[in-house]
């Protein structure tokens, strides 16, 4: 259970951070960019749930649950598997996360047109948002995918792959929440050539 009496530790002061294991790291390090990476992308599914959870309760449902899961994420990446035996079993992304969100995917796919062209963000609020935190969310894994190539660090394949969806579902609900894409944006290549 998490506890916290006290915002402010001055530990960070000297431009560090402390992650779950205790070791500290400079605070521009790319693993805590990532995880910095994955809570502004919550944070911006979170601003998109303010167009949802109105007229799109089950959509924000499923946004809800990729809120938590991110969190997940978010302490996946602060746990840093070493090698070394922790006091605590470190949470984890798993594939089932994954596989739930590919079938909530599915399940808004089912109602849209496909594509020809590449969608621009907009068309309503929400698209917007969800647009936003679309793109939030292929930075986190654009860092991700650097921090596993690293010889001293690992990301598990699992996280990897959560991220992935995660950005793909969030791409398919601005879809959903544009009248099922009759009011998505179109780009439209050398229109203004």
């Amino acid at each position: 259970m998490v506890k916290l009496n006290k915002i402010y530790t001055r530990t960070g002061d000297d431009g560090t951070t402390g992650l779950s294991t205790g070791a500290r790291r400079l605070k521009h390090d790319l693993r805590v960019e990532a995880y910095g990476t994955v809570d502004e992308a919550n944070s911006f599914v979170g601003l998109a749930r303010l167009h949802t959870e109105r007229d799109y309760p089950e959509l924000d449902a499923m946004l809800f649950r990729i809120q938590n899961d991110l969190f997940d994420l978010g302490a996946d990446l602060a746990t840093p598997d070493t090698g070394e035996t922790l006091a605590y079993e470190p949470l984890r992304i798993i594939d089932t996360q994954v596989s739930r969100v590919e079938a909530d995917i599915d399940q808004l796919n089912e109602k849209l047109e496909p594509l020809r062209s590449f969608v621009l963000p907009g068309g309503s609020p929400a698209s917007a948002a969800l647009h936003l935190a679309r793109t939030v969310s292929r930075r986190a894994e654009r860092q991700m995918v650097e921090l596993s190539q690293r010889p001293d660090e690992i990301v598990t394949p699992a996280a990897l792959k959560y991220i992935n969806r995660v950005s793909d579902f969030l791409f398919v609900a601005a879809r959903v929440v544009n009248d099922n894409g009759a009011k998505d944006v179109l780009w439209v290549p050398g229109k203004n050539r």
